[in-house]
């Protein structure tokens, strides 16, 4: 049996309008998961490796490939919320750095088997991210569904370059924009 280990997602950069409206939205045509508030840290290295406390659990995890593709191999492993400053311990021990810390609230439902997060990140922005878990060999039909249910919502994609830039920006700005200096 094919492991669904394979995390698609795409996802768009919204107004504040339209975070408002796609939550009472969604409140309706989909069921609520949760609502979280997420801290999250990127560690530096040649991998995706980050570390996450939010209001249910705590977990560190690697997503393999490059930050802001549309398909990526993802290994996740959930601990104690207590736990997480002695993760960030253990990871400062091996040698990694933050480079970037990330502030969210999220607000999460279930749409037709796809997970929709909408986001407000401190001092980056209002997102929309559709995500499904698949198997390898199903990436390419997921990523064509989400793109369709993006449309339906009448959001258009925010292309990649836009993605890698403010990320950048942010990264290379987070402690000053956040008044963490």
């Amino acid at each position: 049996m094919p492991q669904n280990n394979i995390e698609v997602e795409i996802r768009s950069f919204i107004s504040p309008r339209q975070y408002e409206e796609l939550i009472e939205f969604f409140k309706n045509a989909a069921s609520f998961v949760n609502e979280d508030y997420q801290v999250t840290y990127y560690f530096s290295g040649e991998q995706d490796l980050r570390i996450q406390k939010n209001n249910f659990f705590a977990k560190i995890w690697l997503k393999k490939g490059r930050i802001h593709d549309e398909h990526r191999e993802e290994i996740e492993i959930r601990f104690e919320r207590d736990s997480f400053d002695k993760m960030e311990a253990a990871l400062f021990a091996l040698g990694y750095e933050v480079e970037v810390k990330w502030f969210r609230k999220r607000v999460t439902f279930d749409w037709d088997d796809i997970m929709v997060s909408i986001d407000f990140t401190e001092g980056y922005g209002y997102i929309i991210e559709l995500e499904k878990m698949c198997s390898k060999n199903g990436k390419e039909k997921a990523g064509e569904e989400l793109k369709l249910k993006m449309k339906e919502l009448g959001i258009e994609l925010t292309p990649r370059e836009i993605f890698e830039e403010r990320f950048q920006y942010y990264k290379s700005n987070w402690k000053k924009i956040l008044g963490m200096n």
